[in-house]
């Protein structure tokens, strides 16, 4: 569970709230016929927007933003380190077994690769492939969000017309005036709500999540193609711990020497 999604999403409804409590009446932003127009014409766009597979697909997305668990680039490093000293000592074929107790897909299929003695150029191909069709896949998922977030204030905006509308039909009447612009406003409210709180935040989670997984694939792919070299362990540590920034370069070695140990 990612606490930081459901902090941020929770707190955002809380301090709203408590901000219309603060200088209002909670009664008077809550309007069905807004709620309708905002995220049913959110979502009608969007259906237009995407293939029905990929729209359908958005509740794995929106799991993943939740409930996705993401692969330390530490935990990575010791497991390459582990793989090398293998290799090391008994030869690329001994790394078989030690894949098949992998529980990452990608790092187990470039394992499988060098132990069936698959080209060097061909192993970094077939990875770094998988790799731009998995940043395409997150992109989709990603862009799903930030539609959803660019569509919400144009609806919001379409609803306060369509009640500015009813409004003037209604001029003769003074005491409707007031209520009738009340509810034309909630509905950009609505948007602009649904667009900041939810939408645009959670495009932006699923965007960091794809860079940081991206990155420790590359990783991995480092990590194997020097492993399948030949090159020393420490050499292969050298190399991968850049991809840790500084600050934390200490918990990484930590946990390498606690391996070791």
């Amino acid at each position: 569970m990612d606490i930081a999604t459901v902090v941020g999403l929770i707190s955002g409804f809380i301090f709203i709230i408590w901000g219309i409590f603060i200088s209002g009446e909670i009664g008077s932003f809550i309007d069905i016929p807004s709620i309708l127009i905002v995220l049913g014409g959110t979502l009608a766009s969007t259906l237009i927007s995407y293939p029905i597979k990929s729209f359908l697909g958005t509740s794995k997305v929106v799991k993943n933003a939740f409930l996705q668990k993401e692969i330390s680039p530490d935990n990575v490093i010791v497991e390459i380190i582990q793989l090398a000293n293998v290799a090391r000592k008994e030869g690329l074929l001994s790394l078989e077994e030690f894949g098949e107790k992998v529980d990452d897909e990608f790092l187990k299929k470039g394992i499988m690769l060098i132990v069936d003695g698959t080209d060097p150029e061909l192993v970094r191909n077939i990875l770094e492939t998988e790799l731009v069709f998995l940043e395409e896949r997150h992109t989709e998922g990603q862009s799903i969000f930030e539609t959803m977030g660019s569509f919400a204030p144009a609806y919001g905006m379409l609803g306060t017309l369509i009640g500015l509308i009813n409004m003037l039909q209604k001029l003769d009447d003074p005491s409707n005036i007031g209520p009738s612009m009340s509810v034309a406003l909630v509905t950009t409210f609505y948007g602009s709500f649904f667009a900041n709180v939810v939408f645009l935040p959670m495009a932006n989670k699923l965007k960091i999540r794809s860079k940081r997984e991206i990155l420790v694939k590359e990783l991995m792919v480092e990590g194997l193609l020097s492993i399948q070299a030949g090159e020393n362990p420490r050499i292969i540590e050298e190399k991968l711990k850049t991809f840790v920034p500084p600050e934390l370069r200490d918990d990484y070695k930590s946990q390498l020497e606690s391996e070791e140990a």
